[in-house]
């Protein structure tokens, strides 16, 4: 199994990131969202079991939630 595709990493702490990347996994693809945890000042990252796993096919759904999310937080913003 090749090493993930991070695509993008959202500082939560100091020593917690949710990454954002494209694994691999019985020659399928899949989108993860995963916390990841560093005890050495960021040079590790190591998984967390918190996380969520997608399918390519289930990212049109994930993409639209999160497009009407931001049409919900910029009518708030108003």
């Amino acid at each position: 199994m090749a090493d993930p595709k991070i695509l993008a990493a959202i500082q939560r702490t100091d020593t917690e990131q949710l990454q954002i990347s494209i694994s691999e996994y019985r020659g399928k693809s899949y989108f993860n969202l995963r916390i990841y945890y560093t005890t050495d000042d960021g040079a590790t990252w190591l998984p967390t079991k918190k996380g969520v796993t997608f399918a390519p096919d289930q990212l049109d759904i994930l993409s639209e939630a999160i497009e009407e999310a931001k049409k919900e937080f910029m009518a708030e913003a108003e």
